[in-house]
């Protein structure tokens, strides 16, 4: 552990829709989530030497991490207004951070790039603009492995845990319910809801079993078609380890329950 700090969590937390802090909401429809990621920092022991972000947007063959120095944006998404597009967020990457994911990774046998000209998508950029707005803090971002398979992330996840005790905040950016065709009733979203509040709560040895079918969930398939947005809660609950969880974030996005989840 760094001298004189404490354990930094591992946080699942929804990133919303798109770039949607840089933009009016009239019905304030993320007025919730803006203040749950507002007060992220204030929740944590110390201010932390680096945040590292697992996002649902970026998907590679092996686990992949942003190694850059200074990463810049990219704007995944359509049909937004033209600003949204130039936005920026000044923060530095922790290249020595990205390494040492790379070494605890390989220390238990899973592979891992560096990649220092990959950059931000928004599954970065967008909630840890609205937990950081100075940019203050450096920022790691780490891709999904392709195939998506829980027990490989939740190993990931594992692997990495002891940058929690080197001040590393490790977040996993998704969605707790992601579905882009907006088929999904609200009572769906809540038994899906339901059944991730009680796997949460599950203790941590038969926590991963449940996780792992995950799609034979009540409505799993349906509050996630596909489940990147799910994947980043399988690294974080690896990284959690043996700690008790608790649901940091309970609101309606969409009209839909949404959650988050920490660690520590």
């Amino acid at each position: 552990m760094t001298t004189g700090t404490q354990r930094q969590p591992a946080i699942y937390l929804p990133h919303g829709g798109g770039p949607w802090p840089f933009m009016h909401d009239p019905n304030g429809q993320y007025d919730g989530l803006a203040r749950y990621l507002r007060d992220v920092p204030g929740s944590l022991p110390q201010t932390p030497s680096a945040v590292l972000v697992i996002t649902a947007h970026w998907e590679a063959p092996t686990f992949t991490v942003g190694s850059g120095a200074q990463p810049e944006l990219i704007y995944d998404y359509g049909g937004f207004p033209p600003h949204t597009y130039q936005l920026t967020y000044p923060a530095a990457g922790a290249p020595a951070i990205a390494a040492r994911v790379a070494e605890l990774a390989t220390q238990a046998g899973i592979d891992v790039v560096l990649d220092p000209d990959y950059g931000w998508d928004h599954g970065v950029f967008v909630p840890i603009a609205v937990s950081w707005p100075d940019a203050d803090v450096p920022v790691v971002a780490v891709s999904l492995k392709q195939g998506l398979d829980p027990a490989e992330h939740i190993a990931f996840g594992a692997a990495i845990e002891p940058l929690r005790d080197e001040n590393v905040v490790i977040i996993g950016s998704g969605l707790s319910i992601h579905d882009l065709s907006f088929r999904i009733t609200a009572a769906q979203a809540t038994d899906f809801d339901q059944w991730l509040q009680e796997t949460m709560h599950t203790p941590s040895a038969g926590r991963a079993a449940r996780l792992a079918g995950w799609a034979d969930a009540p409505s799993g398939r349906t509050a996630h078609p596909r489940e990147e947005h799910l994947l980043p809660l399988m690294v974080v609950v690896g990284a959690g380890g043996s700690d008790p969880v608790e649901r940091t974030y309970d609101d309606l996005l969409f009209g839909l329950d949404t959650a988050a989840y920490t660690f520590g």
